[in-house]
C-alpha cells in the first residue's frame, strides 16, 4: 500500500517518524551521568563539611585542653594555698601583739626570736608570690564586694562614702582570682546639720522692737483710790441708792 501524496509505502513513513534506537540510548545515558555527577557532588559538599566540623571540635577541643592544664598548674594549688594562709595570719596576730616599748627594751635572745619570726614570715610571702598568691590590702580604696568583705561602717567624713577605712584582715589573690577576700570596714559619711536660716530672717527678727508690758497709770495720792477705782464706785452706788421724795415730786 502506498502513499498518494507522496508516492511512498506506509511502512516508510512510518519507520521515519519513530526515534532511532542509538539517539535513545545516548541521551538516557547522558542524563544517567549528570545525576550520578550531582549525586557525587552533593556528597562531596556534605563530606567536606562533616571534615570541617570534625577540625573544628578537635581544635576547640585543644584548646579547651591546654586551657584546663593551665588552670590546674595555676590553680591546682588553691586549696592548699588556703589551708597555709592561717599560718601566715597567725604570725602576723604574734607579731602584731608585740609592743614596740617591748621591742626597745627586750634583750638580744628576745630580739633574736623577733627578728627570726619576722624573717619566716616574709620569707613564707615570698613563697606564696613565688607560686601566684599575692596579698593585698585596700585602704583607701573603693569597696568592691568581689574583692572585699565589709564588716562593719565606720563614721569618718574625712573619706569619701563607701571607701575602705580600715582593713581588719588582709586579702590574697591567686593569679586573677580571689583566694581570700579582704575583711574591711567601709567609711560612712556623718549626716549633715542642717542648713543655718538665711541671713535677712535673723536681721528682721533683731529689728523688731521688744513688746513693753500694759502698766496702770500711777496714784499720786496713796491715801485716796484711783480716779477710775473712784467713778466705778459711784456709779455702782447711784445705781442702788433708792430716790428722794423730792426727787418724785419734781
Amino acid at each position: 500500500m502506498t502513499d498518494s501524496t507522496s508516492g511512498r509505502p506506509d511502512d516508510i513513513t512510518s519507520m521515519a517518524s519513530e526515534p532511532l534506537p542509538g539517539a535513545d540510548s545516548a541521551a538516557s545515558e547522558a542524563e544517567r551521568v549528570a545525576a550520578l555527577v550531582e549525586q557525587l557532588a552533593r556528597e562531596a559538599s556534605e563530606n567536606k563539611d562533616k571534615l570541617l566540623r570534625s577540625l573544628a571540635e578537635m581544635e576547640n577541643m585543644r584548646r579547651r585542653t591546654d586551657r584546663q592544664v593551665a588552670d590546674a598548674r595555676e590553680y591546682g594549688i588553691a586549696a592548699f594555698a588556703r589551708d597555709v594562709l592561717a599560718v601566715a595570719d597567725n604570725m602576723s596576730r604574734a607579731l602584731s601583739a608585740i609592743d614596740p616599748q617591748l621591742r626597745q627594751t627586750a634583750d638580744a635572745g628576745l630580739k633574736s626570736l623577733l627578728e627570726g619570726v619576722e624573717l619566716t614570715e616574709r620569707e613564707l610571702l615570698n613563697v606564696l608570690e613565688k607560686h601566684g598568691i599575692k596579698r593585698f590590702e585596700p585602704t583607701g580604696e573603693k569597696f568592691d564586694p568581689n574583692l572585699h568583705q565589709a564588716m562593719y561602717e565606720v563614721p569618718d567624713s574625712s573619706l569619701p562614702n563607701g571607701t575602705v577605712a580600715k582593713v581588719v584582715q588582709a586579702g590574697y589573690m591567686i593569679g586573677e582570682r580571689v583566694l581570700r577576700p579582704a575583711l574591711v570596714g567601709v567609711a560612712k559619711a556623718r549626716p549633715k546639720p542642717p542648713p543655718a536660716p538665711p541671713p535677712e530672717e535673723v536681721v528682721t527678727k533683731a529689728e523688731e522692737p521688744p513688746e513693753e508690758p500694759v502698766e496702770a497709770p500711777a496714784n499720786d495720792n496713796p491715801g485716796e483710790p484711783a480716779p477710775d477705782t473712784v467713778n466705778e464706785r459711784d456709779d455702782s452706788n447711784a445705781s442702788r441708792s433708792p430716790r428722794s421724795p423730792h426727787s418724785r415730786s419734781t
